[in-house]
């Protein structure tokens, strides 16, 4: 496990104090305010700063250990069944089903109608019920079921009515998982830990590759059955597998939690205040479901933060296609499958270290749109040339950029929207749904093989307007922060916190 961020109000050394200095945020409590000593419970008042930071940094690696491993695995797992169409046309899915003209481009896009229509209703009623022990491993299993489900089709029909449920109950735990985490981390730490949960997405490209070359070399008519229907079925079913074990895993919001003792419960709830300056999940009754999406929908930084996510998205479609696009290298099948391993590992170095240097300065901007710059230099390279050197190199490359970046925007919307809750949840919700909504129309693009021009043209636009956003929060961010250091009042059509949090020194990170 990476290094874990000491407390907020843990002692610093000199030269900590002076790096602080020289970066765009400031944490609450810093200063050790007189007003948060006076309402901190009992306990967190006896401690020294020293021993304070001891058990924080206890506390977060216990944290660490129970929630991580849990939830990347399951995530690993959500992308493999997602993304399985992509191998599954590379070993008889289309042939078997007749597919033809854009009907397999149709059978990938449906899968995010699904998706967009629970992604909003899921994140407030987990909200709302404050049982994510539950309510996660259950869209789990629910999503491995449909998928085992889709080894049984005949038919396009039934290819779309097994994608479009799949969307639909795969939609939960994304969203549902970030605002989870944003549950228990504070805002610097949240960036790694996003890290880690999105390399699950990563990881799941590389196992994918290998396990699709494996089941098409060893399984190919294992008793009367393609290759791809074998997909279906092996990831599926461990998909149900696994969420039958996350139930006694994963554990529910700090407040309610069990697994904790009463002092670390306590001290898990208080360093998140200090945070944000207020509390957050305390109890179903406080969780309206309206007034959570009204808090979101009024806040100009949801639309900018809604645009800076839906470009990436658009650009991150290539990996439904990715097999395809790396089969133009001329390569057999099972080659190709291999051939798609080492981007998506490269993928996932990059975004551990672009993460953890994102947490460690607590500079937000530059950690999410240089690594898109990259990733349009990818595009265009891949678009201007059919020599194989040349491509597969802009390929290894392309997936790095477009996805390191993105854990630490993710991670930039809780900073940006911290509390209350309900406003989280709404916000992460929304943005996740509508970013998704390309990934309905931004298949179709990908015609044209083997320089995919209108793919990777529209790839390197969207990534375009992702810095553009990235750019535009910059400055919304930087000017709320110099009202708050002038002791104003932050709200109304740009309201994010309420006053308490900037009279507690609350900053936003840019």
């Amino acid at each position: 496990m990476a290094p874990i961020s000491n407390s907020p109000i843990a002692s610093m050394d000199a030269d900590d104090k002076n790096h602080a200095e020289h970066i765009d945020f400031a944490e609450v409590g810093e200063t050790g305010s007189d007003t948060m000593r006076r309402e901190a419970p009992p306990f967190i008042q006896s401690l020294s700063p020293e021993r304070r930071a001891e058990l924080e940094k206890k506390l977060v690696r216990r944290i660490d250990r129970r929630l991580m491993p849990m939830i990347v695995l399951m995530y690993i797992l959500n992308y493999i069944d997602r993304n399985n169409i992509a191998a599954a046309r590379l070993a008889g899915l289309e042939e078997d089903l007749g597919l033809h003209g854009n009907q397999y481009l149709t059978a990938v896009s449906i899968l995010f109608v699904g998706y967009l229509l629970m992604q909003v209703p899921s994140n407030l009623m987990l909200n709302k019920i404050g049982r994510p022990s539950l309510y996660l491993p259950l869209f789990m299993a629910l999503w491995g079921i449909v998928s085992t489900a889709t080894a049984a089709c005949q038919s396009f029909s039934g290819l779309i009515a097994c994608r479009f449920f799949l969307g639909f109950v795969e939609a939960a735990y994304f969203p549902g998982c970030l605002f989870f985490l944003s549950a228990w981390y504070t805002r610097k730490e949240l960036g790694l830990r996003t890290a880690f949960l999105y390399s699950g997405a990563l990881i799941s490209g590389a196992f994918s590759g290998l396990i699709s070359a494996g089941v098409k070399g060893g399984m190919d008519g294992l008793h009367g059955l393609r290759a791809w229907r074998w997909l279906f079925i092996i990831e599926g079913a461990v998909t149900v597998g696994v969420a039958g074990v996350a139930v006694f895993i994963i554990p529910n919001f700090p407040r309610t939690t069990t697994w904790l003792s009463d002092e670390e419960r306590e001290l898990a709830v208080w360093r998140l205040r200090e945070d944000a300056g207020m509390d957050d999940w305390t109890g179903s009754e406080e969780q309206s479901f309206w007034h959570g999406f009204k808090l979101a929908a009024s806040d100009i930084k949801t639309w900018i933060m809604m645009a800076l996510i839906t470009g990436h998205t658009s650009a991150g479609t290539v990996t439904t296609f990715f097999p395809s696009v790396v089969e133009t290298l001329g390569y057999d099948t099972v080659n190709t499958y291999l051939l798609t391993a080492p981007p998506y590992c490269l993928a996932v170095i990059t975004t551990y270290l672009n993460a953890w240097h994102a947490d460690r300065t607590g500079e937000r901007y530059y950690h999410v749109t240089m690594p898109f710059v990259l990733g349009i230099v990818c595009f265009i390279i891949a678009a201007c040339t059919e020599k194989m050197a040349p491509r597969y190199v802009a390929m290894i490359l392309m997936l790095p950029g477009i996805y390191t970046g993105y854990p630490v925007a993710l991670g930039w919307i809780s900073n940006t929207i911290p509390r209350p809750p309900a406003k989280r949840a709404a916000a992460i919700a929304m943005i996740n749904a509508v970013s998704n909504s390309s990934q309905i129309f931004m298949p179709y693009a990908y015609v044209q093989a083997p320089r995919y021009i209108p793919a990777f043209s529209a790839c390197s636009c969207c990534l375009l307007v992702s810095i553009t956003a990235s750019t535009i929060l910059r400055f919304v961010l930087i000017k709320l922060n110099k009202r708050l250091d002038r002791g104003e009042h932050v709200e109304g059509a740009i309201n994010a916190v309420p006053g308490e949090a900037a009279e507690k020194g609350f900053r936003f990170l840019v």
